[in-house]
């Protein structure tokens, strides 16, 4: 299937690790360009090195300066799409977990995605066209333990973005939320971690722990995830909006 995707402008989070990476190459392979975003300068470099097509911007993009640097970038130029994506918060239940992490977990999980959608939206109305794809977590179907605030707060970005995906439905804009499961990114590692310190097990056993909750029984593959989000970028899920598309390996119980 041709994507349609060539010469067209994307943005991407978290670009330097796991399904940002995925997707940012995916695209760049696909012909579009690509503004990669990400915290590390250094691997940002070795990116541009590696995909010479391929844009970056080191910075995080909670902060406002980083926000303005950002659409100082893209200019003039139409933006066709973004993947709104970032790491998550500690790990942590409900009862170790005190309110400051609570405060700072909505500014990392939900106030700067929704400041980056407020700066994205006037230049698509503009254009009548845009693709949003926001990457959260399975947990909104189906809570993880020992992520009270994962859980929670990705929760608030699903309301927003099925809310928004019927005010802009008309003016050829598309929001989706795309929700992995386990997959075999470096953010796996936290949790991995928390369950050997709370059950004294090596991370090796934590993670077999793990796999053994999978009914498909292996972590996922970053770049059959990225599949779908470039699917969600392209002109062919015009009629798709405002959907929780889960990728889990058959994780999730829930029929919802």
């Amino acid at each position: 299937m041709n994507l349609q995707l060539s010469n067209q402008l994307f943005i991407v989070g978290g670009a330097t690790s796991g399904f940002g990476y995925s997707v940012a190459t995916s695209l760049y392979e696909e012909g579009a360009q690509v503004i990669a975003i990400a915290r590390g300068r250094e691997k940002l470099q070795q990116m541009a090195i590696a995909y010479s097509r391929m844009e970056t911007l080191a910075g995080d993009l909670s902060q406002p300066e980083v926000l303005d640097q950002l659409l100082q970038k893209v200019g003039d130029r139409q933006i066709h799409g973004a993947l709104i994506n970032a790491g998550g918060p500690p790990a942590g239940s409900f009862e170790e977990t005190g309110l400051e992490a609570w405060d700072e977990a909505y500014r990392t999980v939900l106030r700067w995605k929704i400041a980056l959608t407020k700066a994205l939206l006037p230049q698509m109305k503009s254009h009548q066209y845009g693709r949003l794809v926001y990457i959260e977590s399975a947990s909104v179907k189906q809570p993880i333990p020992n992520l009270v605030l994962s859980n929670s707060l990705r929760m608030a970005v699903v309301g927003f973005v099925k809310t928004l995906s019927q005010e802009v439905a008309a003016e050829g804009i598309t929001a989706n939320i795309i929700g992995p499961g386990y997959h075999a990114t470096p953010a796996m590692g936290r949790l991995f971690e928390k369950m050997s310190k709370l059950q004294d097990i090596s991370t090796e056993e934590a993670q077999k722990r793990f796999e053994g909750e999978i009914k498909s029984g292996k972590m996922g593959d970053p770049a059959q995830l990225a599949s779908l989000a470039l699917w969600l970028f392209s002109p062919h899920s015009a009629y798709v909006t405002g959907q929780s598309w889960i990728v889990d390996g058959g994780l999730v119980q829930s029929s919802l």
